[in-house]
């Protein structure tokens, strides 16, 4: 399908970081993403909340090309990622342009997905020496070094059935930064922990967005952390956007009914 009514690449010199075109996905008759637009700032972290169904994790799933979508185009850093140039039009991308923007983007699942047959340190040098062609030496002294930044080079050697969850999770989040992305994404990863070790993966988080300079989308169910974190919320429904504001202004005066709803069953809840 080609897509000549967006444009080859986003021109300017403050084009977003992240921006969605009209991007609409659907199921058969189903419409998960409704000609959404989106666009995400260099260095932004957002938050992005819903009730279930509402689209935010198809965001993700978007971004990182695990699935197509059907209509629109998406952006990274002004060059299309779902599509690409050919004689003067934008038409769907291939593999090898779709695996080259993809090392723009890091993602962490609220599954883990570590492999259990490898140690920590072998989770974090696998991409990199299979997709980056980092010497074995390189690849091991990069992925100390982030788990050391996450609190977790004395596990290094431990595979991951020895971990608790929430050191599964910070090993997961090491993993993706060995590929150095521009932008990481976080898939409700405190979900399926304990409430006593969601703290160990927040604060990484915290620790991410105060010392690196990183893009961030997160899809969570935790309007603390939303709050304290996020540079901008935004509250999926029905695959649109229904309200968006920085954490004060969505949290303490939200203008949309479906928001106010969703935001009282959500404290009621907790």
């Amino acid at each position: 399908m080609s897509s000549t009514n967006f444009p080859l690449k986003l021109e300017g010199g403050n084009f977003p970081m992240v921006s969605f075109k009209k991007v609409t996905k659907r199921y058969g008759n189903l419409t998960v993403l409704d000609a959404l637009d989106l666009d995400i700032q260099t260095n932004e972290m957002v938050a992005i909340i819903g009730p279930s169904g509402s689209g935010k994790t198809t965001v993700l799933r978007m971004l990182m090309t695990l699935e197509l979508i059907n209509e629109g185009v998406i952006y990274v850093e002004g060059k299309p990622l779902t599509h690409m140039e050919k004689n003067g039009h934008l038409v769907r991308a291939n593999k090898a342009h779709i695996r080259k923007m993809r090392s723009y983007l890091g993602m962490v699942f609220q599954q883990f997905n570590l492999f259990p047959h490898m140690t920590a340190v072998e989770n974090c040098m696998e991409a990199p020496v299979q997709v980056l062609g980092l010497s074995m030496n390189e690849a091991r002294q990069r992925s100390m070094d982030l788990l050391q930044m996450v609190g977790l080079e004395d596990k290094a050697d431990q595979y991951p059935a020895r971990l608790s969850g929430g050191q599964q999770q910070r090993v997961a989040i090491a993993r993706a930064l060995c590929m150095r992305p521009k932008i990481m994404l976080f898939d409700e990863v405190t979900s399926a922990l304990d409430p006593e070790v969601i703290g160990e993966v927040t604060n990484v988080i915290k620790q991410l967005r105060n010392e690196h300079n990183l893009t961030m989308i997160m899809v969570t169910h935790q309007m603390g952390f939303a709050r304290e974190i996020a540079d901008r919320v935004c509250f999926f429904y029905e695959g649109k956007i229904a309200e968006q504001a920085p954490p004060d202004q969505f949290f303490d005066n939200p203008r949309n009914e479906r928001t106010r709803e969703f935001l009282s069953a959500v404290f009621a809840a907790d």
